[in-house]
């Protein structure tokens, strides 16, 4: 292995590889646009729509136009100059066979290394389907129930917030628990990092909750992360021993499991920064995002839920146990702005998924990434058939390759008669000029874990929409300079760029903006919440914070292998944003309240994506050693992160 050299800029890109991480979210609702949309679409000649005899050898599909068209998007998004991808793998299931399964690209681009369909990749969040599984043959055992408090089960578990206790085993896997988000120590490292879960437990035992449990559902790794202590609790084994022993060897998938040692050189995919390559990525959050796998091997497991928990004869998990995790979870949260694009179940991110109830098809969905890997895998139970897609990158079209070769396979097996239409998008007639009164409800400061946005209207009645950049400026967004203007439809639309727009809505005192953008392939819309506007403060920064503004911080106690680290110091900063003053300004990402002189806490209620990560800053008073401990000093903690003072910067503006 090799470790790409370093600069003096290690600060910078250490803070460039995090920010990377959360501006990377932008596209899960249509803001970065990765450019491969036509090709995808066009890469098979032909009319998609020509009558096709449906496939039933699975010989015929090694020339299928499915799995041409996807071959060749394949292929295309590889050779993109500008491509940060260099190994795609993907494999399709139909009925109980793998019908295709094939690698692209470099597992080890100097040494010329190929990828194979051997060769094993990380599946980020789709691990989640399996702490799901552990959970159901729990309860398939008597040990646990859904809707059971988790203090019954873990007694070690515990919280600032008196509501933790209300907290059910069903939250924690359907994102509703509260849970502030995810622990982002020694989260993704380049060696094992083997006490993660239980760190995770420690720095939840000192948060509160963002949320009352159950009041809405926002992307939490934590809930799932502490599947780990719970199997512990109830079964004696580590939670990697448990699926190891109930899923992965009565499945057969001797090519998956947990970055528990390194893997051999030759066996796995390296990631790449920068272009250049690095040693093996390891998830320290096995249950939430640690696995790493095989597409083929990934069909085993898509099988399981095939066949209602059977795989060759043999019961895994009850059918009762795979129904419930394909059942909407909606109906269990108070508020959801967006009911139309939001069919979330246990473990799945959608049992609904639009891309293919555009054709009239069921299918359930989940996404995974970590800081180098993107994958999609989808189960259609009614077709029998099932994807799983995944690369060393986020920019080879991940989710329209898996909507249109679900969709030309389902056609070639008689399953639906066309694709869907494509959408053509038009501007709506405009709506009469908002009234300043109107428009003043809808102007200010929203905020989300990736960084606030600021709404400002013009005096024509049109908005623009800027976002805080990591220099602490409001800039626009690629493909949203443009004012937004109010549309008969209700949609406010960027000025020139139909297929993206936002609207505005208010559930049970909170205001959203929620992003309306055109998929990728062009057959429907999808609806995310992106923000939530944060009112004025009536009173100041009080004079103990005021004096850490711009106060620039380096984390001390994380492992020199984590990938942050590895990059350089992992920094955060203090400031105020002068446009909403009184909040705490954490690293140009997230606005903080304040607690007390010592305490800045979570602001928003925010479901999907939009409140995901949300952090609280502890003070905590040291003796500085440096000065022979006389000096009283402090040191900044979240979570059970620790920073410490190193130098002022100026105060954000």
């Amino acid at each position: 292995m090799t470790t790409p050299p370093f600069d003096a800029h290690g600060a910078a890109q250490a803070e460039s590889l995090s920010r990377r991480h959360c501006l990377g979210r932008l596209g899960q609702w249509g803001l970065a646009a990765t450019g491969l949309t036509a090709p995808l679409l066009q890469a098979c000649g032909g009319s998609s729509n020509d009558a096709v005899a449906p496939i039933s050898q699975p010989s015929a599909w090694s020339d299928a136009e499915s799995v041409r068209w996807c071959r060749q998007g394949i292929q295309a998004a590889l050779a993109r100059s500008d491509s940060a991808t260099t190994a795609v793998s993907v494999a399709l299931l139909a009925d109980d066979r793998v019908v295709w399964s094939e690698a692209f690209g470099f597992a080890n681009r100097e040494s010329g290394m190929l990828a194979t369909v051997d060769m094993r990749l990380n599946i980020g969040s789709v691990a989640k389907l399996l702490a799901t599984l552990a959970v159901m043959i729990l309860r398939d055992r008597g040990r646990l129930t859904l809707d059971q408090p988790l203090v019954e089960l873990l007694p070690g578990f515990s919280m600032l917030s008196p509501g933790f206790t209300r907290i059910t085993v069903r939250q924690l896997i359907s994102h509703s628990s509260g849970l502030p988000g995810v622990n982002d120590r020694n989260l993704f490292a380049f060696i094992p990092i083997l006490d993660y879960a239980q760190d995770t437990l420690v720095a939840i035992s000192q948060s509160h909750l963002k949320h009352e449990p159950g009041e809405l559902a926002v992307y939490c790794n934590d809930g799932f992360t502490l599947v780990e202590p719970l199997v512990r609790a109830l079964t004696g084994q580590s939670f990697t021993d448990f699926i190891q022993q109930q899923v992965f060897d009565p499945l057969g998938m001797g090519l998956s499991g947990y970055p528990l040692v390194p893997l051999p050189e030759g066996s796995f995919v390296h990631p790449y920064y920068k272009g250049q390559r690095t040693p093996q990525e390891m998830t320290s959050a096995y249950a939430t995002g640690g696995a790493f796998s095989t597409p083929t091997d990934m069909m085993k497991l898509a099988r399981l839920f095939l066949d209602q928990g059977m795989f060759e004869g043999r019961r895994i998990v009850s059918a009762e146990g795979i129904r419930d995790m394909g059942v909407d979870q909606a109906p269990w949260v108070r508020i959801n702005p967006t009911p139309a694009s939001s069919a979330w179940g246990l473990g799945w991110d959608m049992v609904r998924h639009e891309g293919l109830a555009a054709a009239g098809l069921r299918a359930w969905q989940k996404a995974g990434d970590t800081d180098f890997f993107s994958t999609q895998f989808f189960v259609l139970p009614e077709q029998r058939l099932a994807v799983l897609i995944v690369g060393n990158g986020r920019d080879y079209g991940q989710l329209p390759l898996s909507e249109g070769l679900l969709l030309r396979a389902a056609k070639e097996r008689g399953a639906i008669a066309a694709l869907p239409p494509v959408l053509n998008v038009a501007v709506p007639a405009p709506a009469p000029a908002p009234a300043p009164a109107n428009l003043a409800e809808l102007t200010g400061v929203y905020a989300c874990d990736i960084g606030p946005f600021q709404i400002v209207a013009s005096g024509d009645g049109s908005l623009m929409l800027t976002h805080l950049s990591a220099s602490g400026q409001w800039e626009s967004l690629p493909g949203m300079d443009t004012p937004l203007r109010a549309g008969s439809d209700g949609m406010w639309s960027f000025e020139g760029a139909p297929d993206l727009g936002v609207r505005f809505e208010t559930v049970r005192g909170h205001r959203y903006m929620i992003a309306i953008v055109l998929s990728e392939n062009r057959f429907y819309r999808k609806q995310k919440v992106v923000c939530e506007r944060l009112p004025p403060l009536a009173t100041p920064l009080p004079d103990a914070w005021r004096a850490r503004v711009g106060t620039q911080w380096t984390c001390v106690n994380e492992s020199p292998q984590s990938l942050v680290q590895v990059y350089g110091p992992k920094i955060g900063r203090i400031g105020e944003l002068k446009e909403l003053p009184g909040y705490v300004l954490w690293n140009n990402l997230q606005l903080l309240k304040v607690v007390d002189d010592r305490n800045a806490g979570m602001t928003i209620e925010a479901p999907g994506y939009a409140g995901r990560d949300l952090v609280e800053l502890r003070m905590v008073p040291v003796q500085d050693a440096a000065q022979g401990g006389a000096a009283p000093s402090e040191e900044l903690h979240q979570g059970t992160l620790v920073y410490r003072r190193v130098a002022a910067s100026p105060a954000a503006a």
